[in-house]
């Protein structure tokens, strides 16, 4: 097996403030955790950005830059800005950092698709308003990722910028339309395929389905790819897990999951790094520095970013 690469997603748009004291807000508190993350083991930072005073997902790319100079000047990891951004946001909006700064890796989802969040209203009595209407409001809402939005993201990003891209594949039908485009040689290997589990809207936490979806990645890509597995809550330290023992690299982060375990919410992203990289080593399983993880994934070089 090739050495593991752990990636860490910082603070995502999916959690709201109040939901955990440790969700990082601030673009300090993003640099922060982000290069605590990258001591820890990850060699992949995922980053998102928050309106610093509301704690709102932003598309701001001025925001962005708050941190990404920080986070490149203290750390050699590579850095992957979202180009999902937050629900409530247009393409044109989630694709104004990454096209300002340039990146190594971007996000990319593969298909567009109910994303629910509204199940978490109940459950918190929220500080601000925004809270429970942004959650609300997924209920009747599709995450929007067409394939002209695909082809429009690979051109702007990928062929004008040379960032490669982290796939999001939220099922199996997306790893067909990563297929579709690989055949149509609109993106080429080593493809870096992030199968997520337990989205409302989305393939479900079940061992079965993380087995059936490497089998599907191996049917349609064959050794042209690096498998890496998520997983949303509760389901994301055993899910992981269960992704590296069958070849796959692993992604933690607050963006995910808020817990370091039942019951115990994590006081930062380098927590559940330290767990994850904890739990590769004991099962032997060595993990990719980010120059490894460079060469593994064909990037450009963090010397030719724009931050």
């Amino acid at each position: 097996m090739s050495k593991i690469i752990i990636s860490c997603a910082v603070t995502g748009s999916v959690h709201t403030p109040t939901m955990s004291p440790h969700l990082p807000i601030t673009p300090d508190q993003i640099a922060q955790q982000a290069i605590e993350a990258a001591e820890a083991g990850a060699s992949i930072l995922h980053l998102h950005a928050r309106n610093p005073e509301t704690g709102e997902p932003t598309p701001d790319p001025a925001v962005f830059m708050g941190f990404l100079p920080r986070i490149k000047q203290a750390t050699d990891a590579v850095v992957n800005i979202t180009t999902g951004g937050g629900q409530n946001m247009a393409l044109e909006d989630r694709l104004a950092a990454a096209e300002h700064a340039s990146p190594e890796l971007c996000s990319l989802n593969m298909g567009s698709m109910n994303f629910g969040l509204y199940p978490m209203i109940d459950k918190y009595n929220f500080s601000q308003e925004w809270e429970g209407a942004y959650l609300e409001a997924s209920r009747d809402r599709i995450f929007r990722n067409t394939f002209k939005d695909i082809e429009n993201i690979i051109e702007r990003l990928g062929v004008r910028h040379g960032t490669r891209f982290e796939f999001e594949c939220y099922d199996v039908g997306h790893l067909y339309t990563l297929a579709h485009f690989l055949d149509r040689k609109l993106v080429k290997p080593p493809l870096f395929v992030q199968s997520i589990f337990g989205i409302l809207g989305g393939q479900g936490a079940d061992t079965e389905n993380l087995l059936h979806a490497k089998r599907i990645a191996d049917k349609l890509f064959g050794d042209d790819y690096q498998w890496s597995v998520m997983a949303a809550g509760r389901h994301q330290l055993p899910f992981v897990t269960m992704g590296a023992l069958n070849g796959g690299n692993v992604r933690v982060g607050l963006e995910d999951s808020l817990y370091a375990g039942k019951g115990r919410l994590a006081t930062s992203n380098g927590e559940q790094v330290r767990i994850i990289r904890s739990v590769l080593e004991s099962l032997s399983l060595e993990v990719a520095t980010p120059s490894e993880t460079r060469s593994i994934l064909d990037l450009k070089g963090g010397d030719n970013v724009s931050f």
